[in-house]
């Protein structure tokens, strides 16, 4: 959902002190609209005990705090069409992803925030889809994510430039029609230079979320020298300084999703171990999610993070949809992570003047998935298909879950069920472009 709100102009006030008084007000609402919060408390708050009609004072009633603010976010691994899915999506009009994302609606729409990783670019107007090496997707990859509950993808991966910088312009105008949510790549500097921002109103409150992402390379694909800012190389300290102003201007909650760096590896690099732990170490982020290993990875809890409180990161969380499995690839490429983080902020005491408590990740779960690349490239939660599919037995659906188990690790628990939305869906504030 999107929704624009505009402040209606107002005509000059002659006199000084009406003047006065419409700059005050302005800066009231200029303040209100950037940091929202809950209705301000009226004299009626303080106004003295009233008496009961035997005489007595009414005792004062005990404050009562704001709501928490509680909401869980979802993210997947690499959006990865290869011809063989495309061919999967073909109708006769185009494409419609639909019944290959389709068995997995209920553990998207149970979210509250969605992100995915849109791994390739979409084809420019007047070219046709590819695969591997040099990958382009159908623009309808957009909507189909949409459609299926996403709220924004991030874009930053080695083959985010394969179909050149037409290729990333197609991605984000794909993504900007559906209504989608993008960071990664960008069609200026203007549009580089800003997170992708995510607004869910809970508990009498507006919790930001700011979403930075970046990418180890793009396969020795050159990205237009006079658009360096097309593409998010990972540059921690770039990264930090992003985040720290995305802080600075409102953000409530900062994730980074990072495109690094060795495929079909299970455990974890150690420059994507020294990449996470800078950016826990840097206070300034509150969740990683790791993509472009092709299998799932740990999920751990590291030092640091925001309050010297820890950061999750999910080093690799797979393919969500791909043509991968053990006929081309590690077996464990059939197969992924779905991760939820939980994020609670406690209310504010207005009668105590204490504020709202920031908000923080307070754990994280998993859910193993999988593509059964046989019955048409759908997607499933392994735990829905436990007694197998038409093209999937029960024992390759049990091998495939405990490769996922043994690979996300112990830190986190598992997550059987989808979730339930706690409200209404975040408001995706448009970045920038010019």
């Amino acid at each position: 959902m999107t929704r624009h709100a505009r402040a209606g102009r107002r005509r000059p006030l002659v006199a000084g002190l009406a003047l006065l008084l419409l700059l005050l007000v302005s800066l009231g609402a200029v303040a209100a609209a950037l940091h929202p919060s809950r209705p301000p408390v009226t004299a009626a708050t303080t106004a003295p005990p009233s008496q009961s009609p035997d005489g007595s004072p009414t005792p004062t009633p005990t404050p009562t705090p704001d709501p928490d603010a509680a909401f869980s976010i979802v993210a997947a691994g690499d959006v990865l069409p290869h011809l063989p899915v495309l061919s999967s999506a073909r109708t006769a009009s185009g494409y419609d992803f639909g019944p290959v994302l389709g068995p997995m609606n209920p553990w998207i729409q149970g979210a509250d925030l969605a992100l995915c990783h849109l791994e390739v670019a979409v084809t420019p107007p007047g070219t046709t889809p590819s695969g591997y090496p040099l990958f382009g997707t159908p623009p309808q990859i957009a909507s189909s994510l949409k459609a299926q509950g996403w709220d924004g993808c991030s874009t930053a991966s080695n083959h985010s430039v394969d179909r050149g910088f037409a290729g990333v312009t197609a991605t984000l105008d794909a993504l900007d029609a559906a209504g989608l949510g993008h960071v990664g790549t960008a069609r200026n500097a203007v549009e580089q230079s800003q997170p992708q921002l995510y607004r869910l109103d809970r508990g009498g409150r507006t919790i930001t979320v700011a979403q930075i992402a970046a990418t180890y390379g793009t396969n020795g694909m050159p990205v237009d020298a006079d658009k360096p800012w097309s593409v998010n190389l990972v540059d921690v300290p770039a990264m930090v300084a992003q985040a720290t102003a995305a802080r600075a201007a409102g953000a409530d909650l900062v994730i980074a999703s990072v495109h690094c760096c060795v495929e079909y590896q299970t455990e974890p690099t150690p420059e994507q171990v020294a990449i996470d732990q800078q950016l826990a170490d840097s206070g300034v982020f509150d969740l990683v999610i790791g993509h472009h290993a092709h299998v799932p990875q740990p999920v751990a809890h590291l030092t640091g993070g925001p309050r010297g409180e820890g950061m999750w990161v999910a080093y690799g969380l797979g393919n969500y949809v791909s043509n991968q499995d053990g006929e081309c690839c590690s077996p464990k490429t059939s197969s992924g992570l779905l991760l939820t983080a939980h994020v609670e902020a406690t209310g504010a005491f207005p009668a105590e003047g204490r504020p709202a408590a920031p908000a923080r990740v307070t754990g994280v779960e998993w859910t193993p998935i999988t593509v059964d690349r046989l019955g048409g490239h759908q997607v499933h939660a392994l735990v829905d298909i436990a007694g197998g599919t038409s093209t999937l037995s029960a024992a390759q659906v049990a091998d495939r879950t405990a490769a996922v188990v043994e690979a996300a690790g112990t830190e986190a628990p598992q997550r059987v069920t989808p979730l339930t939305p706690t409200g209404v869906v975040p408001y995706v504030v448009p970045r920038v472009s010019g």
